[in-house]
């Protein structure tokens, strides 16, 4: 009885299809119109539904639209196709492809951390002094200062420091004021007192007065680059690190060469000559404690730095060290070999020139 009632049915809809069908284009009657309809929703639906989902209100719309005009014209969102407000006031979910602001935003978004990389600030260097202590000789006292050299936004794991006292300082603010005048006019300099001077707080004072000054003068250009500057912080270690490698103390050379090498990498003169005297005290005491593999790296860091230079005093010492050392740890010494080879040809006697150790302790140091 029911399928002959259905079928009945179908012929009915099949005559009022086909009654239709002249004003509809000359299109042939489906079958089953009602498993059509259902097949075109659910393909809506899925349409409706693919992609990523956002529900938004019209509220929630002019707080955006509000955040980005506050924010910057470059995150400023495109406007919505005439369909998606509509679709959001009903509360309807509503598709990337309905909405293509999100991927354009997207878009916005990672090209201005493009640009912003690429316009970083240089990290600043701070100086803070960590301690301070009152040293006792037989015909003096006074304040020494410890102080850190902090890179801003790193984290160091072994730190570059300086311990000086306050004759040091005066000593520095003296010499930049004769070369510097005008640039040094601004700079404030603690003056010297006649009593307490070794209290708590005359001593906590002059700590937080040291770090402003060498911050300051580390902002200007000139001075930061100066050799009056430059070597009030590294000169003193170079100077301690030559006299105990020329006594044989090569362990505790070692740890001052190395505090002279964090000094000048903080300050960013890795490429002067005091860096490669540096260098040369490093490979020396490495090799003298049997570190042959540190020695070895030093030397070609020191060999990269004279890549560019066809001529100097140290060039021939480092090279004949690094085809030492690398036959000694296994690593490839052609390269090094082939530039001794040059210099020979060259006309230079490699035979008389001095070795790495000799000119390390004859270089001098004032």
């Amino acid at each position: 009885m029911a399928a002959r009632i259905l079928h009945r049915l179908r012929h009915a809809l099949a005559g009022e299809a086909g009654r239709e069908e002249p004003a509809g284009g000359g299109g042939e009657a489906e079958d089953c119109p009602e498993s059509s309809e259902l097949e075109d929703d659910t393909e809506g639906l899925s349409t409706r539904l693919s992609g990523t989902l956002s529900f938004t209100s019209h509220e929630d719309e002019e707080e955006e639209e509000e955040e980005g005009d506050g924010a910057s014209e470059e995150l400023e969102e495109p406007p919505q196709a005439p369909g998606a407000a509509a679709g959001a006031e009903d509360g309807e979910w509503v598709s990337v492809a309905e909405r293509p602001g999100g991927s354009l935003l997207t878009r916005q978004l990672q090209e201005l951390w493009r640009r912003s990389r690429g316009s970083l600030a240089p990290q600043r260097l701070l100086f803070e002094v960590t301690s301070a202590s009152v040293v006792s000789e037989r015909s003096s006292k006074y304040v020494l200062y410890t102080i850190y050299l902090i890179r801003s936004g790193q984290f160091d794991k072994a730190p570059a420091t300086i311990a000086r006292r306050y004759s040091d300082f005066e000593q520095l603010n003296r010499r930049l004021r004769c070369r510097f005048s005008c640039d040094m006019a601004s700079i404030a300099f603690p003056r010297k007192r006649l009593r307490r001077n070794f209290t708590a707080e005359t001593i906590a004072k002059r700590s937080r007065a040291f770090e402003q000054f060498l911050s300051h003068l580390h902002s200007i250009d000139e001075i930061r680059r100066s050799p009056e500057f430059l070597e009030f912080f590294f000169l003193p270690d170079l100077q301690a690190a030559q006299r105990l490698t020329c006594t044989g103390m090569y362990r505790e050379a070692l740890a001052t060469w190395a505090n002279a090498y964090r000094l000048q990498d903080r300050l960013g003169v890795c490429s002067s000559g005091r860096f490669l005297l540096t260098l040369a005290g490093l490979a020396v005491c490495h090799q003298e404690l049997d570190q042959l593999s540190e020695a070895h790296g030093c030397c070609e860091q020191a060999l990269q730095l004279l890549e560019a230079q066809g001529s100097h005093p140290l060039l021939g010492p480092f090279l004949q060290a690094h085809v030492h050392l690398a036959w000694k740890v296994g690593k490839d010494k052609r390269r090094s070999e082939a530039r001794l080879q040059d210099l020979r040809e060259a006309g230079l006697g490699l035979q008389q020139q001095p070795s790495l150790k000799e000119c390390l302790i004859k270089e001098p140091l004032e």
